[in-house]
């Protein structure tokens, strides 16, 4: 009785619990293949390149192309001219502005040409002018001379008369008048008909009718030979 009240396995009715699977179970596994372990790592490394080729394709339209969209195609060729368009308007004003800058280069310098040459020409006129008004001063300040008498040339008073005295009588009469170098001399050679004044160059023409004037002769010639520069006959 006491064999038959021991429990054994056998003793309890079969159940779910008396038919285990074959092989390992619960925590412990067995070994996994290489493939196994790189799976995971293979899976990140592919979708990590799909994304990049696809943000390369979308931005550079290239992804577009591939699958031929018409709106991409356009937006591309869109983009295409106006980046031609931008480079042609880029290259326009630069042409423009090279242009205008040398046009601006060439007028400056034919600006300063003609301010040069326009300043070397008043030069030139301000230095003519200058030259003529010089002269014209030099020659009316030797007109003014020569229209002054100059009372300290020699005059000779030649007595034609037949008046004894009358030469040195007229002498004194210049001499009153200022005149410094008077001589009263008698006649020689040739004598003209009526009184008379003469005077060898031009510039003692002033002070031979200044001599005229003063002793009342109203002829007054210039001769050639004479001994002094003016000489005065006195026929009357």
């Amino acid at each position: 009785m006491a064999k038959q009240d021991k429990a054994t396995y056998d003793s309890y009715a079969p159940d779910a619990f008396d038919n285990p699977p074959i092989g390992p179970v619960g925590v412990h596994r067995g070994p996994r293949s290489a493939g196994a372990r790189m799976a995971p790592y293979l899976c990140v490394l592919l979708v990590a390149l799909l994304v990049g080729v696809l943000t390369w394709g979308l931005t550079t339209g290239e992804f577009a192309k591939i699958l031929n969209l018409p709106g991409s195609t356009q937006s591309s060729q869109s983009s295409d001219t106006k980046s031609s368009d931008s480079k042609q308007s880029g290259d326009a004003a630069s042409g423009d502005a090279a242009n205008g800058t040398d046009s601006n280069s060439s007028d400056s310098a034919n600006s300063s040409d003609s301010n040069q040459q326009g300043s070397s020409s008043d030069s030139n006129q301000t230095d003519g002018t200058q030259a003529d008004q010089s002269q014209q001063q030099t020659d009316q300040q030797q007109a003014d001379q020569n229209a002054q008498p100059n009372k300290a040339t020699a005059v000779r008073v030649v007595n034609a008369t037949g008046v004894s005295g009358y030469a040195a009588q007229q002498a004194g009469v210049l001499n009153g008048a200022g005149y410094t170098s008077v001589e009263a001399a008698n006649p020689t050679g040739t004598l003209p008909s009526a009184s008379v004044v003469w005077y060898q160059n031009d510039a003692d023409k002033a002070t031979a009718q200044d001599v005229a004037t003063t002793l009342g002769i109203a002829d007054v010639q210039q001769t050639s030979g004479l001994d002094v520069p003016v000489v005065a006959i006195l026929m009357n």
